[in-house]
């Protein structure tokens, strides 16, 4: 049964490998504009299942993953920063302070949909304003939510974490390797 990722993210992709090879990853034009009301630990599940569906539309006999991931820091979610001033801005909401990054993973086939979010705790260290700055002046923190990569540059400013790191990175491997283990064993024995 093919397997299709719905993510135009390359970090995604990479860590997809880690489950299986046999997949196609799939960049789809999908609208990301939240409902008012949803509330920032929700978020993206709300994404991921509308990128699943869409993808489920265009894919009707594969199995189609749909993931986002969102940062939340002081109740906020930080996107990808649009420019270096609010890369600044989050730089300082995330120095010292400990955030929640939440990725959420939609599985749909044939009507059947499985969702799951992971949460994982990051904590900054206390940056300086030239640390800040120099980040904010490479190109790694304007394709990633909170406008930081754990995997990047900006691993030195992490000083801990509290859950799976793969999450940080985009994808909650482990626990997306068991959830499709065992939908793809439900929708076999139907």
């Amino acid at each position: 049964m093919k397997i299709i990722l719905a993510s135009a993210s390359p970090r995604r992709r990479e860590l997809m490998k880690f489950i299986t090879s046999d997949f196609e990853a799939v960049s789809l034009d999908c609208d990301e504009t939240l409902p008012k009301d949803t509330l920032p630990m929700e978020a993206s599940s709300v994404l991921a299942e509308r990128k699943a569906a869409a993808a489920a539309e265009r894919y009707p006999d594969c199995v189609v993953i749909g993931c986002d991931t969102t940062v939340i820091a002081g109740g906020d979610i930080l996107g990808k920063p649009h420019d270096r001033a609010e890369c600044l801005k989050f730089m300082e909401m995330l120095s010292g302070n400990t955030h929640y990054v939440v990725t959420s993973c939609c599985l749909f086939y044939k009507g059947r949909k499985e969702c799951f979010s992971s949460v994982t705790d990051v904590t900054f260290r206390k940056l300086s304003q030239a640390e800040t700055e120099a980040y904010a002046d490479t190109d790694e923190p304007y394709d990633k939510a909170g406008g930081y990569g754990i995997q990047g540059i900006a691993g030195d400013f992490i000083d801990s974490i509290d859950g799976d790191f793969f999450n940080v990175v985009g994808l909650p491997v482990a626990q997306l390797f068991n959830e499709l283990k065992n939908f793809l064993r439900n929708i076999k024995g139907e």
